[in-house]
């Protein structure tokens, strides 16, 4: 795996975090409960990029 990845969805994932407790803390729980699903939904599209990635080199390799 590419580190830049590794480290782009660890980023996306403390700055979530730091949102939620935040938006908690003062009140907004609907608020930070959106902002987690955000989060999740970037992550699962920078995922889904890659796989496609993955997909397209696996069928250049057997030749599909």
């Amino acid at each position: 795996m590419e580190l830049e990845l590794i480290l782009k969805i660890a980023g996306i994932g403390v700055i979530v975090s730091v949102l939620c407790q935040i938006l908690s803390r003062s009140g907004r729980d609907e608020q930070a409960t959106l902002v987690s699903i955000g989060g999740i939904v970037i992550v699962l599209l920078i995922l889904v990029e890659k796989i496609a990635e993955l997909i397209r080199a696996l069928a250049e390799v057997f030749g599909l």
